[in-house]
């Protein structure tokens, strides 16, 4: 039965962006708040996929061909018989290529959202504004002031940046123990990647309340599985090229809903 709830838990949060849809098909006024935040990643992101993107590309392709030549050399050194090995090196090239592929993909969608949030996020806040007042029919704000809400802002971006710094040196150290150092690092990566999606696309109902950076992370965990579900599909959203600078919005918005629905009765 606690399997059963927690499955349905995590495909639950991964309906938000589904949910938010129907949202603005019953008041498609709120379409009129995604339109700035498009334009503004697509500036963004024609830069990145310029840049980074084709950079990165360089990389990954380097990469490969070093693996693969060292490889070809341990296979050099191989008896005759065992040349059909060089097939195997041909597939392991190629799913190198496809997850290193993937990963830049992710990266640059990941880049895109800390960019086009932070950009972004008069319009952001005015669309969370409105979605949570439609869901609870109230929106709580705690007015600290301008200069106090943008020194929060800049306070929020480096706790994220210590948090991913923090987690990456554990995870890197973590991934030299043998064979099940790869599975570690590979779920802590995906651990701490959903967290940071996940308070980017909170924090627009989040800050309103004025929580401590602490408090956000702690109500993103124990939302878990939904919250992991929820990261989980926007990855997926934010990672597809071109499609991102479209759905990055629809991704902010869901995390409002989420908050409207999961935390705001249960932990606030």
């Amino acid at each position: 039965m606690l399997q059963i709830l927690t499955g349905f838990g995590f495909f639950s949060g991964m309906s938000y962006p589904f949910r938010l849809l129907r949202l603005f098909k019953s008041h498609p006024s709120l379409l009129s708040y995604v339109i700035v935040p498009i334009l503004v990643n697509i500036v963004i992101g024609i830069f990145l996929y310029v840049g980074l993107f084709f950079f990165g590309w360089q990389v990954t392709e380097i990469l490969t061909d070093s693996i693969i030549n060292r490889l070809d050399l341990l296979l050099a050194d191989l008896p005759t018989w065992l040349n059909s090995l060089d097939y195997v090196v041909i597939f392991l090239g190629w799913l190198i290529r496809i997850i290193l592929s993937l990963l830049l993909l992710i990266l640059t969608g990941f880049i895109l959202v800390q960019f086009g949030v932070l950009l972004a996020a008069p319009w952001y806040g005015n669309l969370s504004e409105k979605i949570e007042k439609i869901r609870t029919d109230n929106v709580e704000i705690i007015e600290v002031g301008m200069i106090r809400d943008i020194w929060r802002a800049i306070l929020f971006e480096l706790k994220k940046i210590v948090l991913i710094l923090a987690c990456a040196v554990f995870i890197f150290l973590l991934s030299f123990l043998p064979v099940i150092g790869a599975i570690i690092s590979t779920v802590g990566g995906l651990t701490i990647t959903g967290t940071i999606i996940c308070l980017d696309f909170f924090d627009g109902a989040l800050e309103r309340r004025r929580l401590k950076f602490r408090k956000k992370v702690n109500l993103v965990w124990k939302c878990f599985p939904a919250s992991a579900g929820f990261a989980a599909i926007c990855l997926l959203l934010i990672g597809i090229p071109f499609i991102n600078l479209i759905t990055i919005p629809f991704c902010v918005g869901s995390g409002t809903l989420f908050v409207c629905d999961r935390i705001l009765p249960k932990y606030l």
